[in-house]
């Protein structure tokens, strides 16, 4: 059985919208998108329709297939983003992170090297230094580690 309301999300998050940005698209509350991703109320097909339109989909295309979910990531799998000015690498570890609700990325910097300032978004960050030292600022204050 198809679970409508978690391909949703995954259609939602691709589309780097909001719970609220596609309910105010659609005219329908956030409440009941949330409700909707979380398969506790089921839509009517005008609103199913207009959901996967709002999305970049059409019925048959979100109904065509199952999709497989990998959970197993081998070194080959991973995308490497080298940055000479900058002198890092980003190695993205799961490569279609859209289907997840986080990034995990390694980042080697070489002497000298920095990474880019990210915009705020919601969610958590990590980090594990294991080797070397490093220069942490966050919220303008810095940190040696």
């Amino acid at each position: 059985m198809m679970d409508i309301g978690t391909k949703i999300r995954s259609l939602r998050l691709g589309n780097n919208l909001t719970q609220e940005e596609l309910a105010g698209r659609l005219d329908l509350t956030k409440g009941y998108i949330s409700q909707l991703e979380n398969n506790l109320t089921s839509p009517s097909l005008q609103t199913l329709f207009s959901i996967l339109e709002v999305l970049g989909t059409d019925i048959h295309e979100f109904f065509s297939k199952e999709e497989e979910l990998t959970v197993i990531y081998k070194k080959e799998d991973f995308k490497n983003d080298k940055n000479e000015d900058l002198k890092h690498m980003i190695t993205q570890i799961v490569p279609n992170d859209l289907q997840y609700e986080m990034e995990p990325v390694i980042i080697e910097l070489e002497p000298g090297g920095q990474s880019v300032m990210h915009d705020p978004h919601p969610g958590e960050e990590f980090g594990y230094i294991l080797e070397g030292q490093v220069t942490l600022v966050l919220n303008k204050k810095r940190y040696a580690v």
